[in-house]
């Protein structure tokens, strides 16, 4: 949970994320006898004036400030898209699907 807070805090300082999102992070509460929650999650709810790669860019900025980058699943829709090295390939393949992703839910 603290990698996702640490996450949280980042996006919500981005001024370009910040203006077109709101970042909270998602847990359910654990059961009598569990150390933790089953499931911890960064939950995105974007606007229309919403940028992927400002989004991608800000991650990445984040991602290369932990001691062991960990791989990123994102996930609109039905759609997971992994970021798992930081390539500038890896960047912009994920930049496209989500803007796919967008056009998409734009035109429904």
């Amino acid at each position: 949970m603290g990698e996702l807070r640490s996450l949280q805090s980042w996006l919500r300082s981005d001024p370009d994320v910040r203006r077109s999102a709101a970042v909270d992070v998602r847990g359910s509460a654990p059961r009598p006898g569990e150390m933790g929650s089953t499931l911890d999650m960064l939950q995105l709810v974007t606007e229309n004036g919403w940028s992927a790669a400002s989004f991608v860019l800000a991650l990445v900025a984040w991602r290369r400030t932990r001691p062991q980058p960990s791989r990123v699943e994102i996930r609109r829709g039905n759609s997971v898209i992994v970021l798992a090295e930081g390539s500038d390939e890896e960047i912009e393949r994920v930049i496209r699907a989500l803007d796919a992703d967008r056009d998409e839910d734009e035109g429904q």
